[in-house]
């Protein structure tokens, strides 16, 4: 649905972002734009508005197009019901949130036959009217002897009166402003409490620390709610998310009966029966599913930031690669690769077995990275991989060959997929997934994008959280990162071009079909003659991919197609051709980018190609640096309190950051050991694949638990 002035408005405000830039965010995701492409490439229209506030402003208009599709629903089901009246339509096209929507809806919304609706069946909606209004004089006893009529079922006075208190109730806790002004209480003063389920004791051990927790809803951490949501899911835990019921009941019957008149007691009696039966479930679901996407939202945001930190690693870049996937009984799955990934030899060897099979590996090894020029020889961490480094580190190999331990996670999932088996259809799992750990260190984003984020290991919670927003915000990480970094045109395989701007699988496979009959792209240009890929996806797209010693120079950048006659005219306007200015720093310094602006052409867009000119095609990915964990630490019990060690971040939670010291289980740094200072968010200090030392605090075998410390003092 298009979006109306209101929401541009509404977004602005909410976002604190200029009108300006919201609406043509707003015009340009309309027409097809992608968030890399409006961030990078039309700053002047958003105001150089970055991917995440364009990713907001996004999100935030589906989110108020699903409000308006709902709020399209309600008006069509009052309209064919005829109960939409001039002032509740009104009161619903105002309507700004789903919640006060649905409020106004709850009152009309066609429901079971309650035991409201069978004491207005009995006539008694007069009675709870009349005692609603609680006259000072009036007695309830009094006004019910006119509703006792045994052909309706009313036998007595007081048979009337709790009718008319079931009414009662069930008007209270519907009526839209004491609902607003409940659920205001049970934000501010709502308790989250656990407890355990009788019995469960033992096998809900992992649990424990929630067998009986109280604290406020509002200061509970994601990743806290997650795990107590998951407890009650598993039959472990009970919980409840309510306020403390004497105020509660004490606001809710200032709401409804402020005076002290005889009906008033009535009113009260029933406001306190549909508190308990009606209003107080109804509030706690809704603070279950608020506090629910509180906490799915922290758990996504962590785990984006994880998976973006991966897929930035620093590649080792285009050299040959030994690599091995290790493994005690079935020995260690060997491949090589080429400088461009292909696999030029593969075999097992067995470096764990035997002396003999130890020494006949050796020989097996040595020979391989003489006859491929081998540059760098990368190990999974799984099974037997810390044994595998040990044995691949005694070998008299050249001192440039690098040995690096390569995070494994996702290789067995990436080895029995589609895209494996179309890769490598004459190789089974074992090869593919050696070769995937060797891609992994050449590089690390154009191996991972073949494979669930998900299944890369650097979560939190993520199978409990909401998977449609967890995909959504994964897929925006990947695109994000592949085009910032860019892709070699002629090289990259259909995955990763699937992430490029504007692409997507369809016209990915076209362009890998197109390379595969003509050869190269010799021009960006050359993309026009790709089937389907029309002007609108070259667009999109052109700018983000590479032509490395392409005809054009200016192809093997991320200056967009569009901008060339800019570079052309300040070669120009130096004396000089594109390629000698791209070569010539002296002549770049000298240009004053403010005699190139236009009406539609800015200094952000100017700035960002005098960037790109001075790095044409740069790599904003950090420079590899080689890592080793401490020799002969192999296993937990290797471990001893007060030893200092090397490390590997592997995930980063609210809560604390894991740590790969080599011994086949992760420890914790806990959040309070992160810095010798008050850390609020561990993303502040650490980030995935970063390489930290750590001190080991505590190994707890019998639970397979180690905790560390980055701290500089004691413990």
């Amino acid at each position: 649905m298009p979006e109306t002035e209101t929401d541009i408005s509404t977004i602005a405000s909410e976002l604190s972002l200029p009108r300006p830039s919201v609406q043509a965010v707003a015009e340009l995701i309309g027409a097809g734009a992608t968030l890399p492409f409006i961030a990078r490439y039309r700053k002047e229209k958003t105001g150089s508005l970055d991917e995440v506030a364009i990713g907001q402003i996004r999100d935030r208009l589906d989110q108020l197009a699903e409000l308006d599709k709902r709020r399209t629903a309600i008006q069509k089901s009052l309209a064919e019901r005829e109960l939409l009246t001039p002032e509740l339509e009104q009161a619903i096209n105002g309507a700004r949130t789903l919640t006060v929507l649905e409020d106004l809806y709850l009152p009309f919304r066609p429901k079971r036959r309650t035991r409201a609706t069978m004491a207005r069946e009995k006539g008694l909606e007069p009675l709870a009217l009349a005692v609603l209004k609680q006259r000072d004089q009036a007695l309830p006893s009094d006004l019910a002897r006119s509703f006792v009529d045994p052909e309706t079922g009313v036998l007595t006075p007081e048979e009337a009166l709790a009718g008319a208190r079931d009414i009662i109730a069930e008007r209270i806790c519907e009526d839209p402003n004491i609902r607003q002004r409940m659920r205001t209480l049970f934000t501010a003063d709502g308790v989250l409490a656990s407890g355990v389920i009788k019995g469960k004791e033992d096998t809900g051990a992992k649990f424990r620390d929630y067998f009986s927790w109280r604290e406020p809803l509002g200061r509970a951490p994601g990743h806290r709610i997650l795990a107590m949501f998951r407890g009650e899911r598993e039959g472990v835990l009970s919980l409840t998310l309510r306020p403390d019921p004497e105020p509660a009941l004490r606001r809710l019957h200032g709401l409804v009966a402020p005076n002290a008149s005889p009906c008033a007691q009535e009113v009260r009696t029933a406001a306190t029966d549909g508190y308990k039966r009606l209003l107080a479930p109804s509030l706690e679901n809704e603070m279950r599913t608020d506090l629910k996407t509180r906490a799915d939202h922290e758990a996504i945001q962590v785990f984006a930031d994880n998976v973006r930190e991966l897929l930035m690693s620093p590649p080792l870049g285009r050299m040959p690669v030994l690599a091995l996937d290790p493994g005690f009984r079935t020995g260690a799955k060997l491949v090589c690769l080429n400088d461009c990934g292909d696999l030029v030899h593969h075999t097992v060897i067995y470096p764990t077995h035997s002396e003999k099979q130890q020494a006949e590996a050796a020989a097996v090894v040595s020979k391989l990275c003489a006859r491929h020029g081998i540059r760098a020889i990368a190990i999974g961490n799984g099974t037997a991989g810390r044994e595998t480094e040990a044995f691949v580190r005694s070998l008299d190999l050249p001192g440039e060959i690098v040995v690096v331990m390569v995070n494994e996670s996702g290789a067995s999932i990436y080895s029995a997929s589609e895209t494996a088996r179309e890769e490598f259809p004459d190789h089974d799992l074992t090869v593919r997934g050696a070769v995937s750990i060797g891609r992994r260190l050449m590089d690390p984003l154009a191996e991972l994008v073949k494979i669930d984020p998900k299944s890369i290991g650097v979560g939190q919670y993520q199978h409990d959280v909401d998977q449609t927003a967890l995909k959504k915000t994964l897929d925006d990480v990947v695109v994000s990162c592949v085009n910032r970094v860019g892709v070699e045109l002629n090289t990259a395989g259909r995955e990763l071009l699937t992430h490029v701007s504007g692409i997507g699988p369809g016209l990915a496979a076209n362009i890998v079909a197109w390379r595969a009959e003509n050869g190269t792209f010799k021009t960006r240009r050359d993309l026009l003659k790709v089937k389907r890929l029309g002007p609108r996806a070259y667009e999109q797209c052109a700018g983000f991919l590479r032509i490395r010693d392409g005809k054009n120079p200016l192809d093997g950048s991320g200056v967009h197609p569009e901008s060339y006659k800019i570079v052309q005219r300040m070669a120009a306007d130096l004396h000089l051709s594109v390629a000698e200015l791209l070569v010539d720093p002296e002549k770049r310094r000298s240009i004053d980018a403010q005699q190139y602006v236009t009406d539609t052409v800015g200094l952000p867009t100017l700035t960002d190609i005098l960037a790109e000119l001075d790095r044409p095609g740069r790599d904003p990915r950090q420079t590899f640096k080689p890592f080793s964990f401490a020799p002969g630490i192999d296993k937990p019990a290797d471990l001893v309190p007060g030893m200092r060690l090397p490390g590997i971040v592997t995930n980063v939670t609210r809560f604390g950051a894991f740590v790969d010291v080599g011994v086949h289980q992760d420890g914790l740094v806990h959040i309070s050991r992160l810095a010798d200072r008050f850390v609020k968010d561990p993303a502040e200090v650490v980030r995935v694949h970063q390489q930290v030392e750590v001190t080991v605090l505590e190994v707890d075998l019998q639970r397979n638990r180690i905790s560390l410390s980055m701290t500089e003092g004691k413990g």
